[in-house]
């Protein structure tokens, strides 16, 4: 095992880096938002759309991205989605009309959906996946904490689509690494007739699948609250307690930091402990659903800025465990299909909730924000109880 991963630790370690880039490109979203509404002259309501128009181009690569894997291979699917991204990048940082803007959001989640499907695709069939699997959504935190002080830093001289321009430049080198690193790949035998109808028909065997389906509903919660806090905290913390733009950001990278922490400490520490998986996502939503409750219940600018933090960290491990015990929601065959189902249908709560969340600012005002987490994370604890009750029995600790 230790040789197979000295051949691969190349590929494994341009993994980790696009997931860097990916959680930059979303931590940089909410320190954008405020600059967009005035570039634009839009309410929050409306300049919410673009977490639909990226949700969009991300459910499209939930569905495309085992096809394109079968036809194309790991290296030409990651060219093609980091390609998108960087298009995608480049145009926005013309600063194009809204609409158009649009537009390249749908682009952009293309890319960024066939990033992170291809990547957990690929690093699920490597021995010892679960820790890969946790490590490579870690990076995830450590771009998401970095893009708050990259949007704060670059905004103080620089237009806001100036972010976009450095994110496109960034996922160019990886494009190259990909291609010197992973394979080209092999042309595969004919395929029978009757092979041909079993892969057309995998999606929509994965898709009537109820622990597959509850998965990615439960996910897409997660992945609402996620973005909604990661992208409305800022504006949550300025409006409601004064706090200024610098220290609002660093707020908010402390919220990332946090899920970040949370990636690399909670699954060993448990694992010392004999948790299972399950129980172990248990804890983090409960741990969840207290941050969320003392950062609504409690006064003050300081509390709110811990109980972000706090609430980072034990988000941070439940959406890698969930893709690690994906296997455990389906049979072997349909296990790739599944996790690019998962991933696509999660973000769909990343495009629902969060633009409903600003919906609610505009109308309300900001200090509905914690009162929804609240109900995001109560909503979480539902959907894992019933995902759970629909899991194929596994191996008794964290692994």
């Amino acid at each position: 095992m230790s040789a197979l991963r000295r051949d691969f630790w190349a590929p494994v370690a341009l993994s980790y880096v696009t997931f860097i880039l990916v959680g930059l490109s979303s931590g940089v979203g909410g320190v954008l938002l405020p600059a967009q509404i005035d570039d634009y002259g839009l309410d929050k309501a409306t300049i919410g759309t673009q977490f639909f128009a990226f949700s969009a181009g991300f459910m499209l690569s939930g569905s495309t991205a085992g096809p394109l894997i079968h036809r194309l291979g790991i290296r030409a699917s990651l060219i093609l989605g980091g390609g998108t991204f960087a298009l995608a990048g480049l145009f926005t940082a013309v600063r194009p009309p809204f609409l158009a803007f649009l537009v390249a959001q749908i682009v952009a989640g293309y890319g960024t959906g066939i990033f992170e499907s291809v990547l957990n695709a690929y690093l699920t069939d490597l021995p010892g996946a679960t820790t890969l699997l946790n490590r490579l959504h870690a990076f995830f935190g450590v771009g998401a904490l970095l893009g708050p002080l990259l949007a704060t830093w670059i905004l103080t001289f620089l237009p806001w689509t100036a972010v976009w321009l450095v994110l496109a430049l960034v996922s160019l080198p990886l494009l190259i690494g990909f291609y010197l690193t992973l394979p080209a790949r092999e042309a595969p035998p004919p395929a029978t007739a009757e092979e041909q109808a079993e892969r057309a028909g995998l999606l929509a065997t994965a898709s009537r699948q109820p622990a597959v389906l509850l998965g990615a509903v439960f996910l897409a919660v997660y992945v609402g609250l996620e973005i909604s806090v990661g992208n409305w905290g800022f504006s949550f913390l300025v409006d409601e307690h004064g706090q200024s733009d610098l220290v609002a950001g660093y707020t908010i990278s402390g919220y990332w930091l946090g899920l970040t922490l949370g990636r690399f400490l909670i699954s060993p520490i448990a694992t010392r402990l004999g948790m299972t998986a399950t129980g172990m996502t248990f804890l983090c939503l409960a741990g969840v659903t207290l941050s969320t409750m003392l950062a609504w219940l409690v006064p003050g600018a300081a509390m709110a800025s811990v109980s972000f933090v706090l609430l980072g960290f034990w988000l941070g491990p439940v959406f890698p465990t969930t893709m690690a015990v994906a296997p455990r929601l389906t049979v072997a065959r349909l296990v790739p299909t599944a996790i690019g189902l998962i991933n696509g249908v999660s973000v769909v709560g990343g495009a629902v909730f969060p633009w409903f969340t600003g919906a609610i600012a505009q109308g309300i005002g900001a200090w509905t924000l914690p009162p929804f987490a609240v109900a995001l994370a109560l909503l979480q604890l539902v959907m894992w109880w019933l995902v759970t009750t629909r899991m194929a029995p596994a191996a008794r600790t964290v692994s």
